[in-house]
């Protein structure tokens, strides 16, 4: 079989990561061969840090790129829906960065759109492909923590002035680009949707949020407590509690160590890219990455560690506590008169 060919969309920090992540997998089975961005000078650079040899001005250019089998969007959230839209109109298949979409408005017609189209695609959510998850799910398996009763988490870091964190037209709040890992964790652990949301956050002078707390309750009668934010350093530990035991996650949303339900504790340590990586353990992306090829290979449309079912509720959950906290951004105003028209 040859190379899963990569097409990159953004020339910024995370799709760095990305690239640098792929180079660490066999190049029998990964190729970047295209990145795409809005300036020249950007994607010119980017191209030559990482021997990319195609680069391109515009995303359309990359969408009309033959050698591109699949793209990676690393762009700002609110271009998510229509960049990936553009490359599954050009037969690309589509990894896209966590959030897949604004809302679940837009997840749901990308998704639908891409089974339509017969092609892959995944929200990017690659805490999910960590080992240290992948041991979480068996011990939940096996029944060796009991019957779960709490998660309990908190991620938060100084970046609330950072453009994109602090812009609503951006896409922007520590809800989407922190909380969602919050929320995926634990719709992970307890397998089913919450049948209560209950959220208070506070909102910055961009009206967009900085910090929040979220109480899910779950049908099993679990529930899940978690903290986010944007302007402090927190703990950025999940604790996942059953009545036989616990397990803790150091640094959930990456995870290479953990307490296990014994005690004893478990490092999962990670490759070594060829240049280095700039924000932390993301060489980690090399599992998602993985996933997407062996995916691909035996003609799925979907992963079944982060499915589209998976997605639609995360963004329904996000959806809810933004309604709570009193955030919209544009892209809300679009679908609702969307709805409003089928009614």
């Amino acid at each position: 079989m040859p190379p899963l060919r990569w097409g990159i969309v953004s020339a910024g920090t995370i799709a760095h990561d990305f690239v640098c992540a792929v180079s660490t997998l066999p190049e029998s089975d990964h190729k970047v061969v295209a990145v795409a961005a809005r300036g020249l000078e950007n994607v010119q650079r980017f191209a030559e840090l990482h021997g990319i040899s195609a680069f391109h001005v515009g995303f359309e250019a990359l969408a009309k790129d033959p050698k591109v089998d699949i793209v990676y969007i690393g762009a700002v959230n609110t271009v998510h829906y229509e960049v990936a839209i553009m490359m599954l109109d050009a037969g690309k298949h589509v990894l896209c960065e966590k959030p897949l979409c604004v809302n679940e408005g837009q997840a749901k017609a990308l998704l639908d759109y891409a089974r339509e189209r017969k092609l892959f695609c995944m929200e990017g959510m690659w805490s999910r492909f960590f080992p240290a998850y992948n041991h979480l799910r068996e011990r939940i398996k096996k029944a060796d923590l009991g019957d779960i009763k709490e998660v309990k988490m908190e991620l938060g870091f100084p970046i609330s002035k950072v453009e994109r964190i602090r812009m609503g037209h951006l896409g922007g709040g520590a809800v989407l680009d922190l909380g969602v890992y919050n929320i995926q964790l634990a719709l992970w652990v307890f397998q089913e949707f919450p049948d209560e949301i209950v959220a208070e956050g506070e909102l910055n002078e961009e009206n967009v949020d900085i910090e929040m707390n979220v109480r899910l309750r779950f049908p099993c009668g679990g529930v899940a407590q978690m903290r986010t934010s944007g302007v402090k350093q927190l703990s950025n530990q999940a604790v996942i509690t059953g009545n036989e035991g616990k397990i803790m996650l150091y640094d959930f949303w990456c995870p290479i160590e953990l307490t296990d339900v014994d005690g004893t504790v478990r490092s999962y340590p990670l490759a070594s890219s060829k240049i280095e990586c700039i924000l932390k353990n993301t060489v980690g992306l090399r599992y998602e990455a993985e996933e997407c090829r062996k995916r691909i290979m035996t003609g799925e449309l979907e992963s079944q560690i982060m499915t589209h079912k998976d997605s639609l509720e995360v963004a329904r959950v996000l959806d809810s506590i933004r309604k709570q906290i009193g955030i919209e951004y544009a892209e809300d105003f679009v679908f609702k008169l969307k709805r409003d028209s089928l009614k």
